[in-house]
Protein backbone atom coordinates (compact mmCIF):
# COMPACT_ATOMS: atom_id res chain seq x y z
CA UNK A 1 0.00 0.00 0.00
CA UNK A 2 1.32 3.44 -0.96
CA UNK A 3 0.57 6.83 0.56
CA UNK A 4 -0.16 9.35 -2.18
CA UNK A 5 -0.90 13.04 -1.75
CA UNK A 6 -3.60 14.26 -4.13
CA UNK A 7 -3.81 18.03 -4.56
CA UNK A 8 -6.87 19.09 -6.53
CA UNK A 9 -10.50 20.07 -6.54
CA UNK A 10 -13.52 18.46 -4.95
CA UNK A 11 -16.68 19.54 -6.73
CA UNK A 12 -20.34 18.80 -7.18
CA UNK A 13 -20.94 17.87 -10.82
CA UNK A 14 -24.28 18.82 -12.35
CA UNK A 15 -24.61 16.43 -15.29
CA UNK A 16 -26.58 17.04 -18.48
CA UNK A 17 -26.84 14.40 -21.22
CA UNK A 18 -26.99 16.11 -24.63
CA UNK A 19 -28.98 14.60 -27.50
CA UNK A 20 -26.22 15.57 -29.98
CA UNK A 21 -22.65 16.91 -29.88
CA UNK A 22 -22.29 20.41 -28.48
CA UNK A 23 -22.21 23.10 -31.19
CA UNK A 24 -21.40 26.71 -30.49
CA UNK A 25 -24.41 28.99 -30.91
CA UNK A 26 -26.91 26.14 -31.22
CA UNK A 27 -30.11 25.38 -29.31
CA UNK A 28 -29.94 21.79 -28.02
CA UNK A 29 -31.98 19.33 -26.00
CA UNK A 30 -30.59 17.64 -22.91
CA UNK A 31 -31.53 15.37 -20.03
CA UNK A 32 -30.90 16.44 -16.44
CA UNK A 33 -28.94 13.53 -14.92
CA UNK A 34 -28.66 15.08 -11.48
CA UNK A 35 -25.64 15.84 -9.32
CA UNK A 36 -22.71 13.66 -8.27
CA UNK A 37 -19.26 13.73 -6.69
CA UNK A 38 -16.62 15.19 -8.99
CA UNK A 39 -13.53 17.35 -9.31
CA UNK A 40 -10.13 16.17 -10.52
CA UNK A 41 -8.71 15.75 -7.03
CA UNK A 42 -11.69 13.76 -5.78
CA UNK A 43 -11.82 11.55 -8.88
CA UNK A 44 -8.14 10.59 -8.55
CA UNK A 45 -8.35 10.11 -4.78
CA UNK A 46 -11.32 7.77 -5.15
CA UNK A 47 -9.50 5.73 -7.81
CA UNK A 48 -6.41 5.35 -5.60
CA UNK A 49 -8.49 4.48 -2.54
CA UNK A 50 -10.36 1.77 -4.44
CA UNK A 51 -6.96 0.36 -5.44
CA UNK A 52 -5.99 0.00 -1.78
CA UNK A 53 -3.71 3.04 -1.51
CA UNK A 54 -4.00 5.75 1.11
CA UNK A 55 -5.07 8.83 -0.84
CA UNK A 56 -4.41 11.95 1.22
CA UNK A 57 -6.69 14.48 -0.44
CA UNK A 58 -5.56 18.12 -0.24
CA UNK A 59 -8.54 20.29 -1.11
CA UNK A 60 -10.82 23.07 0.07
CA UNK A 61 -14.55 22.62 0.52
CA UNK A 62 -17.16 25.24 1.32
CA UNK A 63 -19.12 25.64 4.50
CA UNK A 64 -22.39 24.84 2.73
CA UNK A 65 -24.61 21.78 2.46
CA UNK A 66 -22.90 20.84 -0.82
CA UNK A 67 -19.58 20.62 1.03
CA UNK A 68 -21.20 18.47 3.73
CA UNK A 69 -22.51 16.07 1.12
CA UNK A 70 -19.20 15.82 -0.75
CA UNK A 71 -17.30 15.10 2.46
CA UNK A 72 -19.84 12.47 3.45
CA UNK A 73 -19.40 10.65 0.12
CA UNK A 74 -15.60 10.76 0.30
CA UNK A 75 -15.64 9.52 3.89
CA UNK A 76 -17.86 6.58 2.96
CA UNK A 77 -15.40 5.56 0.21
CA UNK A 78 -12.46 5.77 2.61
CA UNK A 79 -10.49 8.74 1.24
CA UNK A 80 -8.15 10.31 3.82
CA UNK A 81 -9.51 13.83 4.44
CA UNK A 82 -7.08 14.89 7.19
CA UNK A 83 -5.50 17.52 4.92
CA UNK A 84 -8.78 18.99 3.63
CA UNK A 85 -10.02 22.40 4.79
CA UNK A 86 -13.50 23.90 5.15
CA UNK A 87 -13.64 27.53 4.04
CA UNK A 88 -16.37 30.13 4.25
CA UNK A 89 -18.44 30.33 1.09
CA UNK A 90 -19.94 27.95 -1.47
CA UNK A 91 -18.23 24.74 -2.56
CA UNK A 92 -16.88 24.12 -6.07
CA UNK A 93 -19.49 23.22 -8.68
CA UNK A 94 -19.23 22.18 -12.32
CA UNK A 95 -21.61 21.66 -15.22
CA UNK A 96 -20.74 18.44 -17.09
CA UNK A 97 -22.29 17.90 -20.52
CA UNK A 98 -21.97 14.48 -22.15
CA UNK A 99 -22.95 13.62 -25.73
CA UNK A 100 -23.71 10.49 -27.81
CA UNK A 101 -20.16 10.47 -29.25
CA UNK A 102 -18.72 9.80 -25.78
CA UNK A 103 -17.31 13.33 -25.53
CA UNK A 104 -17.86 15.64 -22.59
CA UNK A 105 -17.60 19.37 -22.00
CA UNK A 106 -17.12 20.86 -18.55
CA UNK A 107 -17.95 24.38 -17.36
CA UNK A 108 -16.61 25.41 -13.96
CA UNK A 109 -19.45 27.27 -12.27
CA UNK A 110 -17.59 27.90 -9.03
CA UNK A 111 -14.02 27.18 -7.92
CA UNK A 112 -13.15 27.42 -4.24
CA UNK A 113 -9.40 27.84 -3.78
CA UNK A 114 -7.19 28.38 -0.77
CA UNK A 115 -5.65 31.84 -0.62
CA UNK A 116 -2.16 30.39 -0.13
CA UNK A 117 -0.43 27.20 -1.33
CA UNK A 118 -1.11 24.27 1.07
CA UNK A 119 2.31 24.08 2.73
CA UNK A 120 0.91 21.59 5.24
CA UNK A 121 1.79 18.87 2.72
CA UNK A 122 5.51 19.41 3.45
CA UNK A 123 5.20 17.48 6.72
CA UNK A 124 2.91 14.73 5.42
CA UNK A 125 4.65 11.34 5.01
CA UNK A 126 3.96 10.11 1.47
CA UNK A 127 5.43 8.15 -1.43
CA UNK A 128 4.30 10.53 -4.20
CA UNK A 129 2.40 13.74 -4.88
CA UNK A 130 -0.19 14.07 -7.64
CA UNK A 131 -1.23 17.63 -8.56
CA UNK A 132 -4.44 18.24 -10.52
CA UNK A 133 -4.49 22.03 -10.61
CA UNK A 134 -3.60 24.80 -13.05
CA UNK A 135 -2.97 27.29 -10.25
CA UNK A 136 0.39 28.86 -11.10
CA UNK A 137 0.99 29.87 -7.48
CA UNK A 138 1.70 26.22 -6.63
CA UNK A 139 5.01 26.10 -8.54
CA UNK A 140 7.37 27.01 -5.65
CA UNK A 141 5.74 24.44 -3.35
CA UNK A 142 5.84 21.77 -6.06
CA UNK A 143 9.52 22.49 -6.60
CA UNK A 144 10.17 21.88 -2.90
CA UNK A 145 8.22 18.62 -3.04
CA UNK A 146 10.29 17.26 -5.97
CA UNK A 147 13.26 17.07 -3.59
CA UNK A 148 11.21 14.83 -1.27
CA UNK A 149 9.23 12.52 -3.57
CA UNK A 150 8.08 11.96 -7.16
CA UNK A 151 5.63 14.64 -8.31
CA UNK A 152 3.11 13.87 -11.05
CA UNK A 153 1.28 16.86 -12.53
CA UNK A 154 -0.72 18.03 -15.54
CA UNK A 155 -0.03 20.29 -18.49
CA UNK A 156 -1.27 22.85 -19.37
CA UNK A 157 -0.07 25.28 -18.14
CA UNK A 158 2.85 25.15 -20.54
CA UNK A 159 4.86 28.26 -19.66
CA UNK A 160 8.52 27.81 -18.55
CA UNK A 161 8.93 26.53 -14.97
CA UNK A 162 5.14 26.51 -14.44
CA UNK A 163 4.90 22.82 -13.43
CA UNK A 164 7.92 21.57 -11.44
CA UNK A 165 7.45 17.80 -11.60
CA UNK A 166 9.33 14.66 -12.60
CA UNK A 167 6.31 13.18 -14.40
CA UNK A 168 3.96 15.24 -16.57
CA UNK A 169 0.60 14.18 -17.96
CA UNK A 170 -1.29 15.86 -20.79
CA UNK A 171 -4.14 15.19 -23.19
CA UNK A 172 -3.51 15.67 -26.89
CA UNK A 173 -6.78 17.63 -27.04
CA UNK A 174 -5.43 20.20 -24.55
CA UNK A 175 -2.04 20.78 -26.21
CA UNK A 176 -1.08 22.55 -29.43
CA UNK A 177 0.76 21.04 -32.36
CA UNK A 178 4.07 22.62 -31.46
CA UNK A 179 4.05 21.00 -28.00
CA UNK A 180 2.95 17.64 -29.38
CA UNK A 181 5.73 17.67 -31.98
CA UNK A 182 8.31 17.26 -29.20
CA UNK A 183 6.57 16.62 -25.86
CA UNK A 184 9.71 15.82 -23.89
CA UNK A 185 11.61 18.95 -24.91
CA UNK A 186 8.65 21.20 -24.12
CA UNK A 187 7.95 19.29 -20.91
CA UNK A 188 11.54 19.77 -19.79
CA UNK A 189 11.07 23.54 -20.12
CA UNK A 190 7.73 23.48 -18.31
CA UNK A 191 9.15 21.39 -15.45
CA UNK A 192 12.20 23.58 -14.96
CA UNK A 193 14.56 20.80 -16.04
CA UNK A 194 13.16 18.17 -13.66
CA UNK A 195 11.31 16.02 -16.18
CA UNK A 196 11.89 12.27 -16.32
CA UNK A 197 8.85 11.22 -18.38
CA UNK A 198 5.84 12.85 -20.01
CA UNK A 199 2.68 10.87 -20.83
CA UNK A 200 0.25 12.03 -23.51
CA UNK A 201 -3.23 10.52 -23.55
CA UNK A 202 -4.85 9.98 -26.94
CA UNK A 203 -8.44 9.19 -26.04
CA UNK A 204 -9.76 5.81 -27.15
CA UNK A 205 -6.45 5.04 -28.89
CA UNK A 206 -4.48 4.83 -25.64
CA UNK A 207 -1.44 6.81 -24.50
CA UNK A 208 2.23 7.44 -25.23
CA UNK A 209 5.13 8.19 -22.89
CA UNK A 210 8.28 10.05 -23.91
CA UNK A 211 11.59 9.68 -22.06
CA UNK A 212 14.90 11.57 -21.75
CA UNK A 213 16.87 9.39 -24.18
CA UNK A 214 14.37 9.48 -27.01
CA UNK A 215 12.26 6.63 -25.62
CA UNK A 216 8.73 6.49 -26.97
CA UNK A 217 6.34 3.97 -25.45
CA UNK A 218 2.83 3.35 -26.74
CA UNK A 219 0.10 1.56 -24.83
CA UNK A 220 -3.13 0.92 -26.76
CA UNK A 221 -6.44 1.07 -24.93
CA UNK A 222 -8.77 -1.91 -24.81
CA UNK A 223 -11.97 -1.32 -26.77
CA UNK A 224 -14.96 -0.98 -24.45
CA UNK A 225 -18.49 0.35 -24.61
CA UNK A 226 -18.15 3.83 -23.12
CA UNK A 227 -20.83 4.83 -20.64
CA UNK A 228 -19.33 8.14 -19.44
CA UNK A 229 -15.84 9.47 -20.20
CA UNK A 230 -15.92 12.07 -17.42
CA UNK A 231 -12.99 11.50 -15.07
CA UNK A 232 -11.16 9.07 -17.38
CA UNK A 233 -8.13 11.35 -17.51
CA UNK A 234 -8.10 11.61 -13.72
CA UNK A 235 -8.21 7.82 -13.43
CA UNK A 236 -5.34 7.54 -15.94
CA UNK A 237 -3.18 9.91 -13.89
CA UNK A 238 -4.13 8.11 -10.68
CA UNK A 239 -2.96 4.84 -12.19
CA UNK A 240 0.31 6.48 -13.14
CA UNK A 241 0.76 7.80 -9.59
CA UNK A 242 -0.11 4.35 -8.19
CA UNK A 243 2.76 2.86 -10.22
CA UNK A 244 5.27 5.69 -9.80
CA UNK A 245 4.85 5.57 -6.02
CA UNK A 246 6.10 1.97 -6.23
CA UNK A 247 9.03 2.89 -8.52
CA UNK A 248 7.76 0.71 -11.36
CA UNK A 249 9.32 1.19 -14.82
CA UNK A 250 7.36 3.47 -17.14
CA UNK A 251 6.32 0.62 -19.43
CA UNK A 252 4.44 -1.02 -16.53
CA UNK A 253 3.17 2.31 -15.23
CA UNK A 254 1.72 3.24 -18.63
CA UNK A 255 -0.04 -0.12 -18.91
CA UNK A 256 -1.69 0.39 -15.51
CA UNK A 257 -2.63 4.00 -16.29
CA UNK A 258 -4.30 3.16 -19.60
CA UNK A 259 -6.18 0.26 -18.01
CA UNK A 260 -7.46 2.55 -15.26
CA UNK A 261 -8.47 5.32 -17.66
CA UNK A 262 -10.31 2.87 -19.89
CA UNK A 263 -12.09 1.19 -16.97
CA UNK A 264 -13.28 4.55 -15.64
CA UNK A 265 -15.39 5.07 -18.78
CA UNK A 266 -17.52 2.06 -17.82
CA UNK A 267 -19.14 3.92 -14.91
CA UNK A 268 -21.96 6.45 -15.08
CA UNK A 269 -20.08 8.68 -12.66
CA UNK A 270 -17.17 11.12 -12.52
CA UNK A 271 -15.24 9.04 -9.98
CA UNK A 272 -14.89 5.27 -10.54
CA UNK A 273 -17.24 2.97 -8.67
CA UNK A 274 -17.22 -0.51 -7.16
CA UNK A 275 -15.03 -3.09 -8.85
CA UNK A 276 -12.36 -0.60 -9.81
CA UNK A 277 -9.48 -0.90 -10.73
CA UNK A 278 -9.10 -3.73 -13.25
CA UNK A 279 -5.39 -4.17 -12.40
CA UNK A 280 -3.08 -2.89 -9.70
CA UNK A 281 0.62 -2.94 -8.91
CA UNK A 282 0.39 -5.23 -5.88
Amino acid sequence: MARILVLGTVAEDQVVGLSQPLVSGSHQDGIDKGVRLGGGGANAAVALTRAGDTALLVAALGSDAVGDGLLSQLTAIGVDLSLCLRLDGPSSRSLVMTDPLDERSIVNLKRLLESEPPRRILTAPADALYVRSRHLGLAPLMAEMTARMPVIAHVPPTSPNAVPAQILVGSESDLDGDFLADPFAHGMTVSGGRLQWIAITRGAKGAEAFGPEGQRLFQPARKVEVIDSTGAGDAFAAGLAHAVARHLPMEEALNIAVAWGTAATRYESSAPGDGFPPIRAD
